[in-house]
């Protein structure tokens, strides 16, 4: 009967030293990911009051100001991005998604250079009631938030 409960605790010895292994080797990967690899969204507010280093890329969200989309030459496009507090200039190089509009909720992935935000990528809101939960957190910090359908919100 010894002999079992020697065989169940080198078992569990090993597993235990396999978890161990596999969590440093995730560890290690991580440490050496690059920088960029993570990205943090910020809304306009918290851009304004601590604007980002030149080389740090983020995602930033809120709604396209109303009035606020100027074409420019080739494929550029400005417009800012608010969340009720404070505003911020965007430009925009490429084909905007289809979805994109005034007054509806963006998530945009660049860098803030010189009081504009220059982005890289835009991802739009997927139907008229869909806006990413850290645009609405934001709006709510704002105290802006209204809900698509006039309802209370539960989230």
């Amino acid at each position: 009967m010894s002999g079992l409960k020697s065989l169940k605790k080198r078992r569990r010895v090993q597993v235990i030293g396999i978890a161990g292994a596999c969590i440093a080797a995730i560890l290690t990967a991580l440490w050496f990911l690059p920088e960029d690899s993570f990205q943090y969204f910020r809304s306009p507010s918290e851009v304004v009051a601590a604007p980002p280093a030149p080389n740090e890329r983020f995602r930033i969200g809120g709604l396209v100001e109303e009035g606020s989309l100027v074409r420019g030459q080739g494929q550029e496009i400005r417009f800012a991005v608010t969340d009720g507090g404070a505003l911020v200039n965007v430009v925009y190089s490429g084909i905007l998604p289809d979805l994109f509009a005034e007054g509806q909720g963006i998530v945009a992935q660049g860098n803030y250079l010189n009081g504009t935000f220059e982005a890289v990528e835009i991802l739009a809101k997927h139907d008229e009631t869909y806006m990413p939960k850290e645009v609405i957190d934001a709006l709510k910090d704002q105290g802006t938030y209204v809900a698509p359908d006039g309802a209370e919100d539960t989230r």
